[in-house]
């Protein structure tokens, strides 16, 4: 793949996992995504989409990008705002 098509598939994945995480509300989900970003991305995908212009990503990625470089902290938010686990019994807001 060419590095135009790389940046845009860089793009395209961080946007994903920002608009997953757009539920929780933005400041939430920005340092959710920085985090998923920080945790399971390759340093080569970083260091692309570091270097890329922030404003062709959304809102949210745009933001977690921002984060990571600063060198923000991006530890998960607080306990009341993560998502249930599969197992997890109760906290249903289904009739």
């Amino acid at each position: 793949m060419s590095e135009g098509g790389t940046i845009v598939r860089l793009r395209r994945m961080a946007d994903q996992i920002g608009k997953n995480f757009a539920a929780i509300g933005h400041d939430h989900a920005a340092r959710a995504t920085a985090e998923h970003i920080r945790k399971y991305w390759d340093p080569r995908m970083k260091a692309a989409i570091f270097a890329d212009d922030r404003s062709n990503l959304s809102p949210i990625a745009g933001a977690a990008i921002d984060l990571l470089v600063s060198g923000a902290n991006t530890a998960p938010p607080a306990a009341d705002s993560q998502f249930n686990r599969v197992d997890e019994v109760g906290h249903s807001d289904a009739g």
